[in-house]
């Protein structure tokens, strides 16, 4: 085989080696049942926006360029042959599902997260799945999952919970409210709403002790406390609720343990929705907050993850 052969081989999605797409939605597929799963997701996000779907399998999914996987020819052949074969696949999967949709497949050498993060800046939307096939995969994709909640620039949808496409909705959409800065998350968890004809959930995860203990204060500087803490979902939601009057909401307030509550509210949410917060800025080691954490392991629902900005 020639060397032009060998390079067209890494070339094999018309844009995996170049910028990436703007405004489509891109979902990371590896072979699994979750991968098909977010497949699936995915493809309904795309009609749902008119928007191209961009199909990516990094090769080897978590592995580490090029470099590492030219032990030999023949083993690296027919492991590019087993990638292309994850991605026809799913293209198939997916032109039976929404023939109508533009499909780009990109197979790219580079590390999985790394390439889901750079060719998810200007996607309207990045879907993964939450685990992999067998205990090793699942620590394997879940390590990609985390890196990608910790780098992404633009809204990450993480497929969990049990619920099957086409199986009733609770018409619920969860979302966290700490302060100001998830009032992004709040205009998502709104308009996602909206679309799926249901109301908001908005849980208030309050900073402040509760008004029933902790400091000791007297009944008037209680109510104040507690009335201070229902500004915020109120003040942080202003924006959202303008845009989307027509939508119900509905808002709780937390005052301890918000990570086990937001986890708890899921089993009757269609889908979470938390502001990723990027404890070290963005990059691609494990630096999410305890809330993303707890979600994107134990949630019983999709996660969408709303970058601040």
């Amino acid at each position: 085989m020639s060397r032009r052969d060998d390079k067209n081989l890494w070339e094999y999605g018309a844009h995996a080696p170049g910028p990436p797409m703007s405004g489509h939605v891109l979902v990371g597929v590896d072979g699994s049942d979750q991968a098909r799963r977010a497949l699936d997701n995915a493809a309904d996000e795309a009609r749902v926006r008119l928007a191209p779907l961009e199909i990516l399998h990094a090769w080897p999914w978590a592995g580490h360029g090029v470099g590492a996987v030219r032990s030999g020819a023949h083993d690296q052949h027919a492991s590019i042959a087993t990638a292309r074969d994850v991605l026809d696949n799913a293209a198939g999967h997916v032109r039976e599902r929404a023939p109508e949709l533009d499909i780009v497949l990109t197979l790219s050498p580079q590390p999985a997260a790394a390439e889901l993060v750079r060719r998810g800046d200007r996607a309207a939307l990045t879907v993964l799945g939450s685990r992999g096939a067998g205990r090793s995969a699942e620590v394997l994709r879940t390590s990609v999952t985390l890196r990608v909640a910790a780098g992404c620039g633009s809204p990450l949808l993480v497929v969990r919970g049990e619920r099957l496409s086409g199986e009733p909705e609770h018409g619920r959409v969860l979302v966290g409210v700490a302060d100001d800065v998830d009032a992004g998350a709040a205009l998502f968890a709104f308009e996602e709403a909206r679309r799926r004809g249901g109301e908001v959930w908005a849980l208030h995860v309050s900073a402040a002790p509760g008004p029933a203990g902790g400091l000791r204060v007297s009944p008037g500087e209680r109510k104040i406390l507690a009335d201070s803490e229902a500004a915020v979902p109120r003040m942080t939601m202003a924006a959202a609720r303008g845009k989307f009057p027509d939508v119900g909401v509905r808002v709780d307030t937390v005052w301890t343990g918000g990570a086990a509550a937001l986890v708890e509210a899921s089993r009757t949410a269609d889908l979470a929705v938390i502001t990723a917060r990027h404890r070290h800025g963005r990059g691609l080691g494990p630096h999410t907050g305890s809330f993303t954490h707890a979600l994107l392991h134990r949630a019983h629902c999709p996660v969408a993850l709303v970058p601040v900005g």
